[in-house]
């Protein structure tokens, strides 16, 4: 990332020596790149983008500040959106970051950079504290960010964090679309924690009363099912399964649920019926060699002595 922007900066002086005498303004090459970009000529852009930002690099006047992060961003966005240069993408959106911290283009960017780390480069503890950042600046979108922060922890398997980090939510963004999403993640977490079982089930429970119409309350039933199962109480998981079955989108799979709870029950039936059996046979077994041979029990207490 470091020599994409030294090849960035580079990029940037020899702009400033084909400018050099030019009466065009930064705005002019701005609007060039604009034009470029409409015309499917991204190398372009990035020329005009770097010609506006080297004419602003040493103007710290309001305007140009507001200028060079759009400079910035435009030619990021070229790196990413246009060629799928990755590498040089991150790198020209931490300059952004870095340069413009304030600028809505730096939120923006450290939202795309999120995203470019967590894909592309599996950097999930990096990715989150980009979205933390950019939640720092309440953006309109914290809802979904704040959710997208807790399934990274999750993804990352620190179920506890993920658990704080999902409980935020409905506290912070109590109207928003995410909040089920939000309390069905807080469950899968919980279900994950040892000695946590209970807890999980009241809160699938809870997403099912609040939201009996969210497309994630068939499912969260079903997890109360697995919850009840894995305890080992089958009849209470067959008896949530059945009436899973009558919402859920995927009822081959609450029926295949159902079919292995039923046969755990029936193993257990038969295992128990066996160590009867085989007490009870013990309970008829001969008390000594005379009974065994047919005698009666009164040649076995002569036997015996008695």
């Amino acid at each position: 990332m470091k020599q994409a922007a030294r090849r960035w900066v580079f990029a940037f002086a020899v702009g400033t020596l084909a400018v050099t005498g030019c009466r065009d303004k930064p705005v002019d090459h701005m609007q060039r790149a604009r034009d470029a970009i409409f015309e499917k000529r991204p190398d372009e852009a990035l020329v005009e983008y770097r010609k506006a930002y080297d004419m602003l690099l040493r103007d710290e006047a309001p305007e140009a500040l507001v200028m060079r992060a759009r400079a910035l961003k435009g030619a990021a966005d070229v790196y990413w959106l246009e060629q799928r240069k990755v590498k040089e993408a991150v790198s020209v959106y931490r300059q952004l970051i870095q340069q413009c911290p304030e600028s809505p283009e730096a939120l923006d960017a450290r939202i795309i950079l999120a995203e470019l780390l967590r894909v592309h480069y599996r950097d999930l503890r990096g990715s989150i504290d980009q979205l933390t950042a950019a939640l720092h600046r309440n953006p309109p979108q914290g809802a979904e960010l704040q959710y997208q922060v807790a399934k990274l922890y999750f993804e990352l398997a620190d179920y506890p964090q993920c658990e704080l980090e999902a409980r935020k939510l409905p506290e912070r963004f109590a109207t928003s679309v995410y909040v089920d999403d939000s309390i069905y993640l807080q469950a899968q977490a919980l279900a994950m924690m040892e000695g946590k079982r209970q807890e999980a089930l009241r809160t699938f429970a809870d997403l099912r009363s609040r939201f009996p119409d969210s497309e994630l309350a068939p499912h969260a039933l079903f997890e109360m099912g697995k919850l009840r199962a894995d305890a080992g109480d089958n009849e209470k998981a067959i008896e949530t399964w059945v009436e899973t079955l009558k919402t859920h989108p995927d009822p081959t799979l609450v029926q295949d649920a159902i079919v292995r709870a039923r046969r755990r029950l029936a193993n257990l039936t038969v295992e128990g019926i066996g160590k009867k059996e085989v007490a009870f046979d013990r309970a008829k077994q001969a008390r000594t060699s005379v009974e065994a041979m047919g005698g009666t029990a009164e040649e076995a207490a002569r036997d015996r002595g008695d």
